[in-house]
C-alpha cells in the first residue's frame, strides 16, 4: 500500500502478493476507524463492498468525502499523503489492487 507502514484501526487482510500485484481487503469496523497517513508507492484500484462514504484525510487538514457503491471500482495513480476513515455508522470494507509492476512481464 504505502511507502510509510499505517498505525490506523482498520484491518487489512492480505489474500495476494506476488511479484505483479497485492490484493488487500480493508475493514473498518465503525465510524472513524482509519487506515493511517500513508502515501501509496504504486498504482491501484479500489473495488467497494458497501455502499456508503469514506472521509479521505489529506495532508493540508482538507477533507474529502467520497461516495461509493458496492462493486463500482475506481482507479488511482501513486499519489499524496492522505488518512482514509470510515464515514458510516456501520462496519464497511473494500478490496485494495496494487499494481506492482507496469507491464505483466515485468519490462
Amino acid at each position: 500500500m504505502c511507502a510509510n507502514t499505517p498505525t490506523g484501526t482498520a484491518i487489512p487482510k492480505v489474500f495476494i502478493d506476488n511479484a505483479r500485484t497485492r490484493v488487500t481487503e480493508w475493514r473498518f469496523k465503525s465510524r472513524g476507524d482509519a487506515t493511517g497517513w500513508h502515501t501509496h508507492q504504486y498504482d491501484y484500484v479500489v473495488v467497494p463492498l458497501f455502499d456508503g462514504f469514506l472521509d479521505i484525510e489529506l495532508p493540508d487538514g482538507e477533507t474529502m468525502r467520497a461516495e461509493l457503491k458496492t462493486g463500482i471500482p475506481y482507479f488511482r495513480e501513486t499519489g499524496i499523503e492522505h488518512n482514509v476513515k470510515n464515514g458510516n455508522d456501520f462496519e464497511c470494507a473494500f478490496v485494495e489492487i496494487e499494481f506492482l509492476t507496469v507491464d505483466p512481464k515485468g519490462f
